[in-house]
């Protein structure tokens, strides 16, 4: 981490009902993120990724442990905290703007200032020219724009993205990561990314964590040690290739072991 941790993980489990079975989804899940850092979280299906990013959200809570953010206790949702779901997030009745402007409107935030935010989020995330039009009239990436732009425009201490990108084509996918990455180094916002897709992370990521499956814990955290600046052509170079291939390795063991422990 580059500094003192803004979002605090202290020893996390979850557990729920399940058809009738007592499931432990989460188990002693501690990671500390600096403020202004880029964090993904990779593992195979059943690993509690996205568990883990509801509890950060609170809308669930944890069995065990605690979550704070800015030393503050997560007791529920907030707007220290943006949200950017996996997909059909938007309001269908409101433009681009008046969904960019929504969580502002439940702020305490006066027109000129609601007005500024939601320019400055619409032009930064391209989409100025798009601001009168309704989210049926948008392609899938211009609609994970919109998220973006909404969950930016309340300047959230931590915006948590929930594999935002999964149901995107590759080039809009590619065209996405580009988009986060350069918006994230404009706003110095920290983020909180689960994902399955490695390669995603560690063009992403400053670091990766990689959880183990079933019951979801930390089996690695794995810096990137890559240039800050990147573009699309990092994914070919030998360094990006061999951290990549290192961390699908390490899902595809948990995988395999959490496989093995179940059969």
């Amino acid at each position: 981490m580059t500094g003192t941790a803004l979002l605090d993980i202290q020893d996390v489990g979850k557990r729920f009902q399940a058809r009738g079975r007592d499931v432990l989804a989460l188990d002693g899940i501690s990671l500390r993120v600096a403020r202004g850092d880029f964090l993904c979280v990779c593992g195979a299906s059943g690993s509690g990724k996205s568990t883990l990013l509801s509890l950060v959200a609170g809308l669930d809570t944890p069995t065990a442990g605690r979550i704070t953010v800015d030393g503050v206790p997560v007791t529920g949702p907030g707007p220290d905290r943006g949200l950017v779901p996996q997909a059909d997030s938007l309001y269908p009745w409101r433009t681009v703007e008046r969904n960019v402007a929504f969580g502002l409107e439940l702020l305490p935030v006066g027109p000129a200032e609601r007005a500024r935010r939601v320019d400055w989020y619409l032009a930064e995330t391209g989409l100025s020219e798009l601001r009168n039009s309704l989210p049926r009239q948008l392609s899938g990436g211009q609609q994970q724009r919109v998220a973006i732009a909404r969950a930016l425009a309340c300047e959230p201490e931590v915006l948590l993205l929930d594999e935002p990108f999964g149901a995107l084509d590759v080039q809009t996918k590619e065209d996405m990561q580009v988009l986060i990455r350069q918006v994230w180094q404009d706003t110095g916002t920290t983020v909180l990314m689960v994902t399955h897709d490695v390669e995603e992370a560690v063009f992403l990521g400053q670091r990766v964590v990689v959880l183990e499956s079933g019951p979801g814990r930390v089996a690695a955290d794995i810096a990137v040690d890559l240039p800050a600046e990147r573009d699309l052509a990092i994914k070919r170079t030998p360094g990006f290739l061999s951290l990549r291939a290192r961390i699908e390795d390490l899902v595809r063991a948990q995988h395999h072991t959490a496989g093995q422990a179940t059969g």
